[in-house]
């Protein structure tokens, strides 16, 4: 016989913000154009609910690809949203998760429930389902914060990229106008994770050197425990 509680159990969702790098170099965030009620054709974060066979992050993973077609993202929990009253359909719990990629590798392709799936610049966004603009908002703020003390964003670029365009990166996610040139390319050097692979090609201008993020010395800074020295490499005085 089947056991029963004594009290109302919640239902369980998990919301996805998926942030990208344009060719212009502006931050966007993936969102999905929702099919069916409550809020019939609004926008929203890739999301829905667990099945009861599956675990948080396999049920983000699916989420996802069946309504963007994106698959095969490292996602990171972001926080829990259980404010009652944030889904019309009753108490619904969710858990979000979020992830850097590089657009241009991501085609999207809006299935199941999601009547279209699009990348919006993060200055240019439409009203949002439910409480997706504080969910998306607190994304936002947690990669400004971690970037000042983790090397992350290298997901969003080119295998091969140059100082100037890893700058205006940390400048993106950061929103600042411009950090100072001569101090971010000393402290980002300085932590010893970047490799030079040659130089580019092919450009009017002069060509300029080209890097790659060395994950094998990162990993291994972290597990001889030189946090303390990666947190100074990358706190930018802005």
């Amino acid at each position: 016989m089947p056991y029963t509680y004594d009290y109302p159990r919640p239902a369980l969702t998990v919301d996805c913000i998926i942030f990208g790098l344009d060719e212009s170099q502006q931050l966007k965030v993936l969102l999905i154009q929702r099919l069916k009620d409550p809020f019939k054709n609004k926008w929203a974060l890739p999301g829905g609910f667990v099945d009861m066979e599956e675990d948080l992050r396999t049920a983000a993973l699916r989420e996802l690809e069946e309504e963007t077609g994106v698959r095969d993202v490292f996602m990171e929990q972001l926080f829990t949203f259980g404010q009652p009253g944030r889904d019309p359909r009753g108490r619904v719990i969710s858990v979000a998760y979020y992830a850097l990629v590089n657009l241009a590798e991501h085609p999207i392709e809006a299935a199941t429930d999601a009547k279209e799936a699009a990348w919006f610049n993060l200055q240019a966004l439409p009203a949002l389902a439910f409480d997706h603009q504080e969910i998306l908002d607190m994304a936002i703020n947690r990669i400004r914060a971690k970037v000042r003390y983790q090397p992350i964003g290298f997901e969003l670029l080119p295998e091969q990229f140059t100082l100037g365009q890893l700058q205006k990166l940390y400048e993106t996610i950061l929103g600042v106008k411009e950090l100072n040139k001569r101090n971010f390319r000393s402290k980002i050097t300085k932590m010893g994770v970047l490799k030079e692979v040659g130089i580019q090609a092919g450009v009017a201008h002069r060509p300029a050197k080209l890097y790659e993020f060395d994950q094998e010395k990162y990993q291994q800074l972290l597990k001889d425990r030189h946090q303390d020295v990666l947190k100074r490499g990358l706190d930018f005085d802005i």
